[in-house]
């Protein structure tokens, strides 16, 4: 595999921005197939549309759960997993539920991936487990959750939404998203089979080279053109054919 090829398998295409239009989710599946990406991850209604899109190539049909802020209840986002295989997901990103990592109510968190990962093994689906570590202040709550989700045998473990911002004092709101530091403590404590995806403020090539060498195997991005057109320029040539994309929103 050359390697723009590579890192393009690396990306997950973000298609998930609140305001983003019909139109705009079939132009970002046509972004995806052209650079022949991962998987695009879509919101849950345009599963079926997505997979039609992209029904002749090797892109892959996502989506997300309890998204962004986790607050479903059990069977909810186990409904949803499962309204979202049969639509046609073969990768399912859920957001934890942030409030009882929090309160540290592990039984609960425990609970609520198991099932989700089981429905989503039933379907023959991989489940993402979103931390949105931009909520969580304390290394504890990270590191339990890489355990947690080692012991349960989820597919990969993510830092964040891309939607994640924190309100402070003066009443503005900040986001960080994939930190090195974040990403270098959920490697360092999920099973060496819990793979990591990175998401979040990643919008360059230097940016994906620089995760990939901490150990990240997937990057959420909307920034996928920008990103693999300079990957072509530094590995592989320009592509003068190449069709003008509009950059993505979010992440």
């Amino acid at each position: 595999m050359d390697k723009v090829k590579e890192l393009a398998k690396m990306i997950d295409h973000s298609l998930l921005h609140p305001t983003m239009t019909d139109k705009e989710l079939e132009e970002g599946c046509e972004l995806a197939k052209y650079y022949d990406v991962a998987s695009v991850c879509v919101k849950p209604y345009f599963i079926k549309q997505a997979k039609e899109l992209l029904k002749n190539s090797a892109v892959l049909v996502g989506t997300v759960i309890g998204f962004p802020h986790g607050n479903s209840a059990i069977n909810i986002k186990v409904k949803e997993t499962e309204q979202a295989c049969k639509d046609g997901a073969v990768e399912i990103d859920m957001v934890v539920n942030i409030g009882k990592v929090l309160s540290e109510d592990w039984r609960y968190v425990k609970s609520e991936i198991f099932a989700v990962n089981k429905m989503c093994l039933k379907h023959g689906a991989i489940l993402k487990v979103i931390f949105e570590n931009d909520f969580l202040p304390k290394d504890k709550y990270k590191i339990k959750l890489c355990k947690i989700c080692s012991v349960i045998g989820v597919a990969f473990v993510k830092t964040s939404t891309g939607y994640g911002f924190v309100k402070g004092s003066d009443g503005k709101y900040s986001y960080e998203g994939a930190t090195e530091k974040d990403l270098i403590l959920m490697r360092k404590y999920s099973a060496p089979e819990v793979q990591v995806k990175a998401a979040g403020g990643v919008r360059t090539l230097d940016g994906l080279l620089k995760v990939k060498e901490l150990g990240v195997t997937r990057l959420g991005a909307s920034a996928t053109a920008i990103i693999l057109e300079d990957a072509k320029k530094r590995f592989g040539g320009t592509n003068a054919d190449a069709p003008v994309f509009a950059e993505g929103k979010g992440y």
